[in-house]
């Protein structure tokens, strides 16, 4: 059974953070927050969440986990703009620092 406000996940989709499989209503209920909250970070250009064939917001894992930062920081009083574009740097070192790993563990071999 597929839990409210989530997409059945396709075969190979269960382990993919990209895949679209929490509608807004969902993703504010996991985030605590509201769906306008999710609506502005869209906005400021955090996340830009894909559309089902009806039209409505799909967000994924990786997504949210952007958006729970931002929450985070504008919880702790940074403004929005701010708070995503921290949230997007973080998310860049994180992806280059797994890149420089994977590097490095290939020059090794």
């Amino acid at each position: 059974m597929v839990p409210d406000g989530e997409r059945p996940a396709a075969p190979g989709n269960l382990d993919d953070e990209h895949y679209p499989g929490y509608t807004m209503g969902r993703a504010a209920d996991l985030l605590g927050t509201t769906q306008g909250f999710l609506r502005s970070l869209g906005e400021a250009g955090l996340i830009t969440p894909q559309r089902s064939a009806g039209g409505h917001r799909r967000y994924s894992r990786h997504q949210l986990r952007l958006a729970a930062r931002a929450r985070e920081l504008v919880d702790q009083g940074t403004a929005v703009d701010a708070a995503c574009r921290i949230a997007i740097l973080e998310d860049e070192l994180r992806e280059a620092r797994r890149l420089n790993r994977a590097l490095q563990g290939e020059s090794e071999a």
